[in-house]
C-alpha cells in the first residue's frame, strides 16, 4: 500500500518527496506589476519548508489580456523572471519541488484591470468578450508556451495548465457554444488547444522539464462522459507527468448521476500511462488524504489544509491522526502560518466561516 510519505517518481524530473502538492491557490499578494511580493515569497517558501512534495504558485497570468484578479502573479514577461527566479531559488533550498501554474481568465479576466477586452472561444454578449480568431488561438497557444519556457529559465522544476473553474484553456472543453474552424465543434477539435500547448510546452523546454494539467472532470460545461474522455486522452498524450482533478469535495458525487459511486472512481480506473493523478478538493486530515491514495490517487493536492498550517505535509505524513485546526480562526494564527494581509483579506471577504 503506498503511504502520504513514499517518494514520487515522475515520467520526467526529480521525484517528489512525498505525496503532497500545495493546491495552486489565490492569494492576491503580487505587486499591480504581477512581479512577486516578499509576501508571497514567504506564504510559498513557508509550504516548502512545511513539507510538501510539490510547492505550486498561484494562477499566474501568461498573458496580461488574462489577468483575472488584482495581486494576480504574472508570467507574461521578463519583467516578472527575478521575483520568480528568486522564488524558485528559495523553494530548491527547502527540499520541494515546484512549479508555476499557467493561466489566462479568457473571459473571466478583469479587463478593467487589463484595459483590454475579454478573450473567448465564443462571442460572450453578457460579459462582452470576443472570440479569439484561428490566428488568435495559435497566438495564446504559444502565450502559454513562452510562460512555461521562462518558468524553466526562472529554476522551476515545471509549470502546471490552468484547464479548469471556466478559466480560458477550459472555456474550449464547453461543448454549450459552437466555433467553426479547427477549435470547435467535435471534442477533439475542442480539447486542440489543450493539446497544443503541451505539445509545444513539452517541445520547448528540457528532458527534465515537469509538465501537468488542472482539470474540472465535471462542471462548466463539461459532462462526466466528457470529463472521462478528455481525461483517457490526455493520460494516454504522452505529454504530462501529472494531471491535477480539482473535485472541490474527494468524496463527491456526481451531480447528475444516481448511485453511490464518486466522480473520483470515474478516473482512478483510467490507463494512466505513467501519468501520476492528483484529486484535490477538502483534505482535512491525515486521513483524509490516505483514503485517496487508497481510492487509487498517486497524488493528494491540499489548499484550505495548507493555509490553516503551512505545515500540513509534515505533521500528516508523521501522525495518522493528525486533523486540521478548528475554523474560524484568528488573524494572527494565520500571519504565524505565513499568510500575508492582503491573503487573509482575500480569504475574510469570500471564505465563509474561515477567518475569526
Amino acid at each position: 500500500m503506498t503511504s502520504l510519505s513514499d517518494p514520487l517518481d515522475l515520467p520526467h524530473g526529480p521525484a517528489w518527496t512525498n505525496r503532497f502538492a500545495l493546491a495552486p491557490l489565490t492569494n492576491t499578494q503580487s505587486h499591480a506589476d504581477g512581479t512577486l511580493s516578499d509576501d508571497e515569497h514567504d506564504w510559498l517558501v513557508a509550504r516548502g519548508r512545511g513539507g510538501f512534495g510539490l510547492v505550486m504558485t498561484c494562477a499566474a497570468y501568461v498573458d496580461p489580456a488574462g489577468q483575472a484578479w488584482q495581486g494576480q502573479l504574472g508570467i507574461a514577461s521578463d519583467v516578472h523572471l527575478p521575483g520568480l527566479t528568486r522564488l524558485a531559488d528559495s523553494l530548491r533550498a527547502t527540499g520541494a519541488r515546484s512549479a508555476v501554474q499557467l493561466h489566462h481568465g479568457g473571459r473571466r479576466a478583469d479587463s478593467a484591470l487589463t484595459g483590454q477586452p475579454l478573450q473567448a472561444p465564443w462571442d460572450d454578449p453578457k460579459t462582452g468578450a470576443v472570440a479569439l480568431t484561428t490566428a488568435g488561438v495559435e497566438a495564446m497557444v504559444e502565450t502559454f508556451v513562452a510562460a512555461a519556457v521562462r518558468a524553466e529559465q526562472a529554476g522551476f522544476d515545471g509549470a502546471q495548465v490552468h484547464g479548469a473553474h471556466g478559466y480560458l484553456v477550459g472555456q474550449f472543453l464547453d461543448p454549450r457554444h459552437e466555433r467553426t474552424d479547427r477549435y470547435g465543434g467535435s471534442l477533439a477539435n475542442r480539447l486542440r488547444p489543450t493539446m497544443e500547448v503541451l505539445d509545444g510546452i513539452r517541445s520547448a523546454t528540457g528532458p527534465d522539464f515537469q509538465v501537468g494539467l488542472r482539470l474540472s472532470p465535471e462542471g462548466f460545461g463539461v459532462t462526466v462522459d466528457e470529463g472521462v474522455e478528455t481525461t483517457r486522452q490526455v493520460l494516454a498524450s504522452g505529454l504530462l507527468d501529472h494531471l491535477d482533478l480539482s473535485l472541490w469535495d474527494v468524496r463527491m458525487r456526481p451531480r447528475n448521476e444516481d448511485g453511490e459511486r464518486l466522480l473520483m472512481d470515474h478516473f482512478t480506473d483510467l490507463p494512466r500511462h505513467g501519468t501520476r493523478l492528483g484529486v484535490a478538493g477538502l483534505v482535512q486530515s491525515a486521513a483524509d488524504a490516505t483514503w485517496c491514495l487508497e481510492q487509487g490517487a498517486d497524488i493528494v493536492t491540499v489548499g484550505t489544509g495548507a493555509i490553516l498550517h503551512h505545515d500540513f505535509a509534515a505533521l500528516a505524513t508523521a501522525d495518522p491522526g493528525f486533523r486540521v485546526r478548528e475554523r474560524p480562526v484568528p488573524r494572527e494564527v494565520l500571519r504565524d502560518e505565513s499568510v500575508g494581509a492582503a491573503f487573509i483579506d482575500y480569504l475574510a471577504d469570500g471564505w465563509d466561516g474561515l477567518v475569526a
